[in-house]
């Protein structure tokens, strides 16, 4: 009997998952709670564009149509070029729309036999114990009734930056329910068709609190609808590292300091030899001279300074903490204009006219507040297990990043993976890898350690992700050592970590997406 494996998901992380399931003969099932492919690319608006280029943000069997010229192309563009690849792959026949997963819960073995454990699921292969998901399901287009489902494993694509908003604790009696306007979180402000995201804002007076790319993209938005008749002001806590685009010193890419070999072997990496973490310390001088280059031509080609942006921290930590963002087109020469205005505010509370801000007697006044203040990836996470045991698991302490071991599997979970949680500097083709790599492993390719051996790769992990990034380590970013996760990933399916052809291309050209179009065990 076939093992039946149910995907949540269908954007790009579950395009993928379900894509390398079908190469192994699989015929995956995925619930999709939109009537669309495509995630979180069918809510952004008009002013976002990619972060990265198309020539490393692609699918490493599906190029981008020769129609699309830009370096950077728009939110329409990317959600076509998703929409394309589902089709292009057959995937869409194996996808329930309109298809909500209210519940996920794992039946068939006792708590205390799954504690006795020692390897994953009791063997440490996918589909080793006689447990089963049971999943509750609303399907949405039809009478709401909500129907089970009973699979032999399960692969989470909800991805991080959707569905529960992350509000911030305001003081009290000092919070958005005595503001006079309209408050609303950017994910309800990104949901709405242009026409209407514009009518919103047109001729009001729009305050954004936060600082990262949703942000700066609303305020570009409004201020292309507003001009300097309504200034849109955007009001951060703290500033990060922005970048006008990922091309710097007459064209040469950011990738060549941060995305190849050389550039990892500045830093420590989990699990690293002493070799290797030996060069990481004599070679630190190098590592912070690179980023105080990057800093200088930051404050250099941008007026940071003059508007009090420039970010309390170095660029090596937003890099590490997957914070860094390109800003939208001529975003400063809107600030110079007037049409969006730059604050900062350690403490920020309402009133009835707008926003109290730090050292300014009277109140920003708005009619319209925007609190583009992120999301609660990990509480969604944990919302889908009905099991409050399960619950906790997944999200583990709070002093600690959730432990998955390759970023995919939970030690403690059986017959389950998780895709997309953790990031990267290039989401696509690190989802991509993820999902190759599962597709080996459902494929009995390899085995996972016991579970005590995931359980010591997860901390070292933990402890590489707090040395880099910072405070901002719950958004367990590879980072710096992007190119080193890949490596384990290979070394696990049986593929030479080694992509390149020689010894200086290995070591200086940048990684991307075509370096691991090919993955196939050594024979």
């Amino acid at each position: 009997m076939e093992k039946r494996i149910a995907i949540i998901g269908a954007g790009i992380s579950g395009l993928l998952a379900c894509k390398y399931a079908l190469a192994k003969g699989y015929h995956p099932i995925v619930f999709e709670a939109q009537d669309c492919v495509g995630g979180l690319w069918n809510h952004t608006i008009e002013s976002t564009k990619l972060q990265n280029s198309t020539e490393v943000f692609l699918f490493s069997d599906f190029p981008w149509p020769s129609s699309v010229k830009e370096t950077f192309p728009g939110n329409t563009q990317v959600l076509k070029y998703v929409q394309s690849y589902a089709q292009h792959f057959g995937l869409l026949p194996y996808i329930k729309f309109n298809s909500k997963v209210i519940g996920i819960d794992y039946v068939g073995v006792s708590r205390e036999e799954m504690q006795a454990w020692d390897l994953w699921g009791g063997t440490g292969q996918p589909f080793g114990s006689k447990g089963k998901w049971n999943m509750k399901v609303q399907h949405t287009t039809e009478d709401k009734s909500i129907k089970e489902y009973e699979v032999e494993f399960v692969i989470l694509c909800i991805g991080r930056f959707s569905g529960v908003p992350n509000i911030p604790e305001f003081p009290p009696n000092h919070g958005p329910e005595i503001f006079g306007g309209k408050v609303l979180h950017s994910m309800d402000y990104s949901a709405m068709d242009n026409a209407s995201a514009a009518a919103l804002v047109k001729g009001k007076n729009i305050a954004i609190i936060g600082s990262q790319k949703s942000a700066v993209d609303m305020a570009a938005q409004c201020a292309n609808v507003n001009g300097i008749d309504n200034p849109c002001t955007m009001v951060q806590r703290t500033a990060h590292w922005v970048l006008p685009s990922y091309y710097v010193w007459g064209g040469v890419s950011l990738h060549y300091l941060y995305y190849n070999r050389f550039a990892e072997i500045l830093v420590h990496k989990p699990g690293e030899g002493f070799l290797l973490s030996a060069l990481a310390f004599l070679l630190s001088p190098l590592r912070w001279g690179i980023a105080k280059l990057v800093e200088s031509y930051l404050r250099w080609k941008l007026p940071l300074k003059k508007y009090n942006m420039v970010p309390p921290h170095g660029f090596l930590q937003e890099m590490s903490s997957c914070q860094i963002l390109v800003l939208p087109e001529n975003f400063y020469d809107k600030v110079v204009d007037g049409s969006i205005v730059l604050k900062k505010s350690k403490n920020i509370s309402f009133c009835r006219e707008g926003l109290m801000i730090d050292g300014e007697t009277q109140p920003l006044t708005a009619d319209v507040i925007i609190l583009a203040t992120g999301y609660r990836g990990d509480q969604k996470l944990g919302n889908i297990f009905t099991c409050p045991s399960f619950q906790e698991c997944i999200l583990g302490s709070a002093s600690s990043t959730i432990s998955l071991y390759r970023q995919i599997i939970h030690p403690r979970i059986p017959q389950l993976a998780v895709i997309g949680y953790s990031e990267s500097l290039n989401n696509l083709y690190t989802l991509e890898m993820k999902c190759r790599w599962l597709g080996h492993f459902l494929d009995q390719t390899f085995q996972l350690p016991s579970i005590k051996e995931m359980e010591k790769d997860v901390r070292m992990w933990d402890g590489y992700m707090k040395r880099y990034a910072g405070k901002y380590y719950r958004r367990s970013c590879l980072g710096a050592s992007h190119i080193w996760y890949n490596d384990q990933l290979c070394k696990d399916i049986g593929c030479n970590p080694r992509r390149k052809k020689g010894f200086f291309s290995e070591l200086i050209e940048p990684y991307g997406p075509a370096d691991y179009a090919e993955l196939n065990p050594q024979s």
